[in-house]
């Protein structure tokens, strides 16, 4: 599936719209960084292979240069010996050459020309993959953050939480009525006979215990226990 049609789209295109637009803005952001990466690829073997021209053609500019230069020489030389029809011959030699030059040149700035219209291509390419990438990172990290979200969610409403706790609240009723079947045995409850002798002889013993207490405190003697 291509995003693109050429490396213009690319450079004109705006990611943020393409994505809010996109069913599925995580699968677009991974057409759209490959994409980028394909193109950036292809722009660079491009670059490459006009580097390599124009280093040929360089190479053939100097060469003419020299054939040139050695025509011309040959020129005055054949002037010099009064030799016109060698010097004419040189000239016209030189002319070609120079015709050659010429084309030459023109198509040195011309790749030129295109080398640093791909160099500014390039730079924006890359700052347009930066931001994609940027853009996945970010739609990733939403993505996790949102997952972990999602799984607290679910973990706060899981039912075999919520049956535990009921199963909780259960033990603790139940613990309440075991605690009330025991509270109501002393509910209405009469005392045995001898249990209320018990308190009786119980009550005695303190009275005659206070009665000896007062007798002392009166008579000023020892407050001790005991005779």
């Amino acid at each position: 599936m291509s995003i693109f049609s050429r490396l213009s789209d690319i450079i004109n295109s705006n990611i943020n719209s393409m994505l809010d637009r996109a069913k599925n803005p995580e699968k677009i952001i991974r057409l759209i960084i490959q994409e980028m990466e394909d193109t950036l690829v292809e722009v660079r073997s491009n670059s490459v292979r006009f580097i390599a021209e124009k280093k040929e053609i360089e190479r053939r500019m100097k060469q003419l240069e020299g054939e040139r230069d050695e025509w011309q020489r040959k020129a005055e030389l054949a002037l010099q010996k009064d030799r016109e029809d060698l010097a004419r011959g040189a000239l016209s030699a030189k002319a070609r050459v120079v015709e050659t030059l010429e084309a030459l040149a023109q198509e040195h700035a011309q790749i030129e020309e295109s080398l640093a219209k791909q160099s500014e291509d390039l730079a924006q390419l890359q700052a347009k993959l930066a931001d994609a990438k940027a853009r996945e990172k970010a739609l990733a990290t939403r993505h996790s953050v949102a997952s972990s979200r999602l799984k607290m969610r679910g973990h706060i409403h899981d039912d075999r939480i919520t049956d535990a706790f009921a199963r909780f609240e259960q033990v603790e009723r139940s613990l309440d009525e075991l605690e009330g079947k025991v509270d109501s045995f002393d509910l209405g409850r009469r005392r045995s006979l001898k249990e209320e002798f018990v308190e009786l002889e119980a009550d005695a013993a303190v009275e005659d215990e206070l009665a000896r207490l007062k007798s002392r405190v009166k008579g000023g003697g020892s407050i001790t226990s005991g005779d």
